[in-house]
């Protein structure tokens, strides 16, 4: 909390996205038991995930056991996780009209079980450790609801985004709208920071990005109750990063493919940083992440407001042992 604040630390905070998943056997086993959907429902489960993974890996934050298409299941579109192949939305969004016939989603009632959750596990936490919540930004949950799932070209969407400004308008403000309330009653719940994430928008170019992304995410991000702080995540955004932080946010956090010391001159003065290991190094072996650890921290050379984390999530075949190994490092390497 302390480093989204750019005051000073006495070490590096670190916490990791996707800490609680497929790579963690204590996961697996709830997993091998349970649809995806039934754990994300259930109170306990999410907890006990949630908090499992704080303390196994030692983390500096917990961030609550839930996904960001969560929010599209109450437009309506039906959404399934199908195992092995992820999620998929059956009526998906092809004209203006599905985009008229989208209600006013208040997830207050429709997705009460994600602030329960929240609840239950901020009381569960060690007081110390601050708890996360999470959505995802308008753009790739309208990327989900226009392409029915995950994309390699995102072709589908973006022909739907340029060929009607104004049905792009409304769908992308209903999503805002949605996603402003669903993060401030995960606030209202308990939870301590925030996280947008814009998980796809690396598939644009940035006059893309300034034209149909940029005055939703910035909808959302100035459209929050004030006073907790909002880390805006987006993978893909070296080209048009200075858009990106423009956009909102407290914390800008980036992927693996720009060195830290260059994006802090980029995103301007008054906001801290998040990042940014590549999730890859983290399934080869002690002394290669050590070295590239130590190459991040370097960069940083302990500036006030930076919050060490993987460029994206950690990959399913992640050793956990790496993962414990890495916490300590950045533990370990960056004391002050």
């Amino acid at each position: 909390m302390k480093a989204c604040r750019l005051e000073k630390t006495s070490r590096t905070p670190v916490w990791l996205m996707r800490q609680a998943g497929r790579y963690m056997k204590e996961y697996r086993e709830i997993r091998d038991a349970k649809s995806f959907l039934e754990i994300c429902r259930d109170k306990d489960l999410a907890t006990e995930i949630t908090v499992t993974a704080q303390k196994k890996l030692n983390v500096d934050a917990a961030i609550i056991f839930s996904d960001i298409l969560l929010l599209v299941e109450p437009f309506g579109l039906g959404l399934e996780y199908l195992k092995g192949d992820g999620p998929m939305i059956k009526r998906p969004i092809q004209s203006a009209r599905d985009v008229e016939n989208l209600p006013e989603v208040d997830p207050g009632e429709s997705l009460s079980f994600v602030f329960q959750a929240i609840r239950q596990t901020r009381q569960t936490l060690d007081r110390a450790i601050p708890l996360l919540g999470f959505a995802g930004a308008p753009f790739t949950l309208a990327s989900y609801m226009i392409e029915g799932g995950s994309s390699k070209d995102f072709s589908k969407t973006k022909t739907f985004m340029t060929r009607d400004e104004g049905v792009w308008r409304s769908l992308m403000k209903k999503i805002a709208r949605a996603t402003i309330r669903y993060l401030d009653n995960q606030i209202d719940a308990g939870a301590q920071a925030v996280q947008l994430f814009d998980s796809w928008v690396g598939c644009l170019s940035g006059e893309e990005y300034e034209k149909y992304v940029l005055p939703y995410s910035t909808l959302v991000l100035n459209g929050l109750r004030k006073g907790t702080p909002v880390v805006h995540f987006g993978t893909g955004t070296t080209g048009f990063l200075e858009s990106f932080s423009r956009a909102g946010g407290d914390v800008i956090s980036v992927d693996h493919r720009m060195p830290l010391d260059g994006v802090w001159k980029r995103i301007g003065p008054g906001k801290a940083i998040q990042g940014n290991l590549d999730p890859q190094i983290l399934c080869t072996d002690i002394p290669t992440i050590r070295k590239y650890t130590q190459e991040i921290l370097d960069s940083v050379r302990g500036r006030a407001g930076h919050i060490f984390n993987l460029g994206h999530g950690v990959l399913p075949q992640t050793p956990v042992e790496n993962v414990i190994a890495l916490v300590d490092m950045v533990h370990e390497m960056s004391a002050r």
